[in-house]
């Protein structure tokens, strides 16, 4: 039976997300490492790992934002999602995530810490449920969210992805 969106965002109790969609946090480790045994990107102690459900439609995107962990991405549902990929020294990537219909798609991807990235579905009429995993755990005081003047400034070359993916 092909399911909708709707009934993911349902069945798995899913919230609007402030990138953009809808997320539901699966798995939040109780173990925790200490602040002095990060990097200086962290603010402070941070769990092990966490995991959530993701879920964008065609009538949104997640905008550009960056975390201060490595972000391992995972193809569940729906159509493929693009995941559009600037690296810190300005190398781009479109990692392209999805059940493998496609030569280029993969079931599994890494985004890595520091990185500014930005997803949508690859289907501009579909949707696309995936999983994200971060190690050291996800906290909103690492989460940035990308000022589209900043990144134009320092990324020129990317004018149209930029404008396209960022909400200001």
């Amino acid at each position: 039976m092909n399911k909708d969106y709707k009934y993911w965002v349902e069945k798995l109790e899913m919230l609007a997300h402030p990138e953009g969609g809808f997320y539901k946090e699966t798995y939040r480790s109780d173990g925790l490492i200490p602040k002095a045994a990060l990097d200086s990107s962290f603010g402070g102690n941070r769990n092990h790992s966490t995991a959530i459900y993701f879920l964008l439609t065609a009538e949104n995107f997640s905008a550009f934002h960056k975390i201060a962990s490595d972000e391992v991405w995972h193809f569940y549902a729906g159509d493929g999602l693009d995941i559009s990929v600037i690296q810190e020294d300005g190398t781009y990537e479109c990692i392209h995530l999805g059940n493998g219909e496609t030569e280029d798609q993969v079931f599994q991807a890494v985004v890595p810490a520091g990185a500014w990235f930005a997803s949508e579905p690859t289907n501009k009429k579909g949707w696309a449920l995936v999983g994200c995993t971060v190690a050291p755990g996800f906290d909103f005081e690492d989460f940035v969210m990308a000022k589209r003047a900043d990144l134009l400034r320092e990324y020129p070359q990317f004018e149209e992805l930029i404008v396209r993916l960022t909400r200001d």
